[in-house]
């Protein structure tokens, strides 16, 4: 700290020249803003512009706490000035909260100076030094939340922050560093992590917010990863601003059209290995794979383009005695190379490239070549790494999945609608629904209606799968189906055929023989309920470039009100084939 930053850090609490930024945190799965969190800048004329000298000069001269509680301050003021929506995310140092703030109850009295109330205040601990008396920090926190303020732990991964924190204090919310979303979509290290982290957020019920979000890729990768993590905060939607703006001016990968399909491909597990050209020496390959003990496998190149691979295993048992060394001193690269290889296009899907590797019976399958659609060399793939992605999507979709039929549930039909779109071709999507299944469920009970959903399921199962075809359970007695332009008549036609065969067997003898059931209403009459039956309503999609994978449900809820109206089995079918943006 030099004299001339000690003077302007006096000037500055004295007049409290400071400039207070706000950053939207976003909420993916509602579109909007959710909260934002209020940055400190000093006077851009100022050697303490940048906050992090700021406040390391406020350390140095034992003027931390009245920095961090000017700062407070005037966040919530120009919170309140601004009237900005949703929740606001205060940095507040955790010195100061087991010290003036917990005695006096500052933080309070600044919320009720303002007209905020406290629920919309989130106290973010933001550190600089250790925590060490964490009996002390937990009283203040329980303090806070009694007071009707949540809390935050920040930058979890970064500097003193620890899981320790997470535990011992049990934050409403966790903020994961940049550190970990920088590059996630290209590291598949950080996507095990951040899922890891996930699992630990909601065992906790505790809500992840992502920081560092900069780049599309960064934040489809977030997407695809889990639905559940919708808090994001980054340059990507918006940088920290006087006047931030008040609704998201972008639509996020729920509401769009996606450029390709939503599955994971091979560019996923690529890791950028060094290759080596034909004209490499031998003993240069040796003492690289020395050098490198867990290399195991390099690209060898011509023109950018890969011949063969040097297996590490394969050639290190070349060299096995005395004499190897000046047998293959001079030797060409090639032969001691294998140009049997696995190559993949970086965007093959995971499932294909799994199926490849499956059907390679003569090929060491361990490491394979990844390239570009030009054929050029990018890098290396591990089936371990396959392995562990496939993993982590089957389990997604066993998250997402409907818990009675096991089918696909929403999150995952909006994906696959979206891939439909994306491969721009034709297909049609149908709204299956059941009729008079309410008066069945008061008639039986809910176990015996459940029966029937799943037989429902089973059944669209068989028809649908069988032609190539997706189903998926919306909730309750509603199922998506998406058909190919060619099989969709057929397959509803015979799930229709099928259901009404096996509608009478889900009811007892004396309803079965008078063809439906008689139920009793509040007001003593008798109505009557037929078998139950299946309406399917199907909108057939030519042009895929007008259509957005929320616009085809929307319009599709409403045709099936259209196909109930029709008595019994029935299907109605919207001919215009084409969408309208809603």
């Amino acid at each position: 700290m030099t004299a001339q930053e000690a003077q302007w850090l006096n000037q500055i609490i004295v007049a409290e020249e400071l400039h207070v930024l706000f950053q939207p945190i976003v909420d993916a799965n509602q579109q909007s803003i959710y909260g934002y969190e209020a940055l400190i800048r000093g006077p851009k004329t100022s050697p303490l512009h940048s906050p992090l000298r700021l406040f390391d000069v406020a350390t140095q001269a034992g003027l931390l706490v009245d920095l961090d509680l000017l700062c407070r301050r005037l966040a919530i003021q120009r919170f309140a000035e601004l009237e900005l929506p949703g929740l606001l995310f205060l940095n507040v140092m955790p010195l100061t909260i087991v010290e003036r703030d917990f005695r006096e109850g500052l933080t309070l009295g600044f919320i009720r100076e303002s007209g905020l109330p406290p629920e919309r205040v989130v106290i973010e601990l933001t550190e600089h030094v250790p925590i060490h008396d964490y009996d002390l920090m937990r009283q203040a926190v329980a303090h806070y939340r009694d007071m009707g303020f949540q809390v935050a732990l920040d930058d979890l991964g970064a500097g003193h922050s620890s899981l320790r924190h997470w535990s011992e204090l049990r934050p409403d919310f966790v903020k994961l560093d940049r550190h970990f979303i920088s590059g996630i979509d290209q590291e598949p290290a950080k996507r095990e992590f951040l899922r890891s982290i996930l699992d630990v957020a909601r065992s906790l019920d505790c809500q992840l917010i992502a920081e560092g979000v900069e780049t599309a890729a960064e934040h489809l990768c977030l997407w695809e990863l889990d639905r559940g993590l919708a808090l994001l905060q980054g340059f990507y939607f918006a940088r920290p601003s006087q006047h931030p703006p008040l609704q998201l001016d972008m639509m996020l990968p729920s509401t769009i059209q996606l450029k390709s399909p939503a599955g994971r491909t091979a560019r996923s597990i690529l890791r950028a290995i060094e290759p080596i050209t034909t004209d490499c020496a031998v003993p240069l390959i040796s003492e690289r794979f020395r050098r490198q003990p867990n290399l195991r496998c390099v690209a060898v190149l011509e023109n950018g383009k890969p011949l063969a691979v040097v297996r590490r295993n394969a050639f290190l048992t070349l060299f096995t005695n005395p004499y190897s060394h000046a047998l293959y001193a001079k030797r060409r690269v090639l032969d001691v190379a294998d140009a049997r290889m696995l190559v993949a296009e970086a965007d093959t899907p995971l499932e294909i490239l799994s199926q490849q590797l499956t059907d390679s019976h003569d090929i060491e399958q361990e490491d394979f070549v990844i390239t570009n659609d030009a054929g050029d060399y990018v890098g290396m793939g591990n089936i371990v790494d396959l392995l562990r992605e496939i993993t982590a999507i089957q389990v997604r979709q066993a998250r997402h999945a409907n818990p009675l039929t096991g089918l696909p549930g929403n999150i995952l039909i909006n994906e696959t609608l979206m891939t439909y779109l994306a491969a721009e071709q034709g297909f049609a999507a149908a709204y299956v629904d059941l009729d008079n299944f309410k008066a069945f469920n008061d008639a039986y009970g809910y176990a015996r209606g459940d029966q029937v959903i799943i037989a429902l399921a089973r059944l669209l199962q068989a028809q649908v799968e069988s032609a190539g075809g997706f189903i998926g359970h919306i909730g309750g007695d509603d199922f998506m189906v998406l058909l190919s332009l060619n099989h969709w008549e057929s397959v509803c036609g015979q799930i229709l055929r099928s259901f009404e065969v096996m509608a009478p067997g889900f009811y007892e003898d004396a309803d079965r023989l008078r063809g439906g059931i008689q139920i009793e209403n509040r007001q003593n009459s008798i109505t009557f309920f037929p078998f139950v039956s299946v309406s399917i309503a199907v909108k057939p999609i030519t042009e895929t470039a007008t259509c957005r994978a929320l616009d085809i449900a929307a319009e599709l809820s409403e045709l099936k009100h259209q196909a109930k109206k029709i008595p019994g089995n029935s299907l109605f079918v919207e001919r215009r084939g084409h969408c309208v943006s809603l």
